[in-house]
């Protein structure tokens, strides 16, 4: 594994400190939620705010949870993002849908998890995270990593589910992911990011590129 490669977004943003923040300690991907029963979850008007302002090379990733094609593409629209995150029950069918923009497909790693649904699913790439019940992503809990480190995927995987900048090190041994995600692990509360938080997160990963040999 080349740690130089992991990506590192930061998720749940709702102002444009946190994400002016998350870009210069070194997020290269910034997700934001609209999914509106989140404590995340941030107007369409401000999205399009914070995605103007955001320098070249800096991905912004809209997180949509069980909602209508056209909703969605209208919020794409207006907002200028060109990535999605499907992060409910949408099936293989609607993400094919979105053909025209980049596809990142959640799945909440549990009891009863199965790696080949999951290879059904054609898109761009996977993201993990910790299933629980009664919350849709967010929760702050990591699951077992070794469930999908066994597994031999086909797409690029994006690592989140409770990680924090004490533990990226030993998921990102485990798992050796494209990207990590991170949004409860940088914040001082739902929606609000700590601004140390986020660089201690940042310079962790970083720390793992500078100790691969030949760096």
């Amino acid at each position: 594994m080349n740690c130089a490669r992991v990506k590192i977004k930061i998720c749940g943003l709702t102002n444009i400190d946190d994400a002016a923040k998350s870009v210069y300690y070194g997020a290269t991907a910034l997700g934001f939620n609209f999914y509106k029963k989140s404590p995340r979850y941030v107007s369409p008007s401000k999205v399009r705010r914070i995605v103007e302002a955001l320098p070249p090379l800096v991905t912004p990733v809209g997180i949509f949870v069980n909602q209508k094609e056209r909703a969605i593409r209208e919020i794409l629209k207006f907002t200028r993002i060109a990535t999605v995150q499907f992060h409910g029950e949408e099936d293989q069918v609607f993400c094919k849908r979105f053909s025209d923009v980049k596809v990142i497909k959640a799945f909440r790693v549990g009891p009863g998890f199965d790696p080949e649904s999951v290879k059904k699913f054609k898109v761009d790439a996977y993201l993990f995270d910790t299933f629980q019940a009664d919350q849709i992503g967010g929760t702050g809990k990591t699951f077992s990593w070794e469930v999908i480190s066994a597994v031999k995927w086909d797409r690029p995987v994006i690592l989140s589910g409770g990680l924090n900048h004490e533990n990226v090190f030993q998921a990102v041994a485990a798992v050796k992911p494209y990207a990590v995600d991170v949004a409860s692990g940088v914040e001082k509360m739902p929606g609000i990011k700590n601004h140390r938080m986020i660089q201690a997160f940042c310079e962790a990963v970083h720390f793992l590129s500078e100790k691969q040999p030949g760096n």
